[in-house]
């Protein structure tokens, strides 16, 4: 499941990163951030294929909910990172511009 979930995040990411005119909102960070994870996804299903054989494609329910959460949490771990890094590096401006905004009524 954990691979599922970061490759359909991947992808998803990778579409909308694709159809943009412009790179202003640092997609590809999130890009990279989803694809190395379902690469570090895809080599450990290969080892635990290797090592479980057909095993593998029966677990337990418990397993799976497990890996569910796991892979949303990796999900929203790279939305938090590409969002701190989007605020870091202000591409728009906007929120250099909304702390040095002075209040005009006063």
């Amino acid at each position: 499941m954990t691979l599922l979930i970061t490759v359909f995040a991947a992808v998803a990411a990778t579409i909308k990163w694709y159809t943009r005119k412009d790179d202003s909102m640092l997609l590809g960070t999130l890009i990279f951030l989803y694809w190395g994870a379902s690469l570090m996804w895809l080599v450990d299903a290969i080892f635990e294929f290797a090592e479980l054989k057909s095993e593998y494609f029966q677990p337990a329910l418990e397993d799976m909910i497990n890996d569910t959460f796991l892979g949303l949490a990796v999900v929203a771990l790279g939305l938090v990172i590409w969002i701190v890094r989007l605020l870091i590096v202000d591409p728009k401006g906007s929120v250099r511009a909304a702390l040095t905004r002075t209040n005009k009524a006063s």
